[in-house]
């Protein structure tokens, strides 16, 4: 990793041995939302990241947050691995300049390779579909499919409702505390990408029984 990455002091020697020659799997919006922030921190993200060293992985398009994150990435010299549907790209909005575009006939199939060419995953702002990536990795972590750290990028408190809700589904019982934590949650890059790096998978029973607590 490059001596001037902005976040390298911040962690320990075995994390940062570990962020080298990762790759993120990026989830984030087809649209650039309301809020300027927004785009800034896709770009911030991308660059941050083409900076570090680390590859992403992402949907493949070339608008709103996914095209402003696959830009930047690819400005600063970085890995940028799309993975599309057949169906998208004959919408013509494929990236035509990542280091690769795959192409795959399903959503099904597009989330499973994003997943297996991945060391972890962020989701920044996004819709339906960005929480329905990220939701279904961390389950899958929760399970004990994976073992990769799974994140909320939230970006100007675009996840505190989110956030919030999650620690209410933990009060009522249908998640424990440890599953919880399992899903990291920051609104600063340099603590997002600290977190990543440090993540341990805990090892726990994915059921709560009667009684539990």
């Amino acid at each position: 990793m490059p001596a001037t990455s902005p976040f390298r002091s911040r962690l320990s020697p075995r994390a940062v041995h570990k962020l080298v020659g990762m790759r993120l799997c990026v989830f984030s919006g087809s649209s650039s939302g309301r809020a300027p922030a927004y785009a800034g921190a896709a770009r911030g993200l991308g660059s941050a990241l083409a900076q570090a060293g680390i590859g992403i992985v992402y949907g493949g398009a070339s608008v709103g947050l996914m095209g402003v994150l696959a830009d930047a990435a690819q400005a600063g010299g970085g890995e940028v691995i799309g993975v599309m549907p057949q169906s998208l790209m004959d919408k013509e909005i494929g990236h035509p300049g990542l280091t690769d575009l795959r192409v795959v006939g399903s959503m099904h199939e597009r989330k499973a390779l994003m997943a297996d060419l991945s060391d972890g995953f962020i989701a920044l702002p996004g819709g339906a579909g960005t929480l329905e990536e990220l939701f279904e990795v961390w389950t899958w972590a929760q399970l004990g499919h994976h073992r990769k750290p799974c994140a909320l990028y939230n970006v100007a408190g675009y996840y505190d409702g989110l956030a919030a809700f999650l620690d209410h589904i933990v009060v009522e019982q249908f998640v424990k505390p440890v599953h919880r934590e399992m899903l990291i949650v920051e609104r600063d890059l340099d603590s997002l990408l600290a977190a990543i790096a440090s993540y341990e998978a805990p090892i726990v029973d994915k059921w709560i029984g009667r009684g539990t607590t």
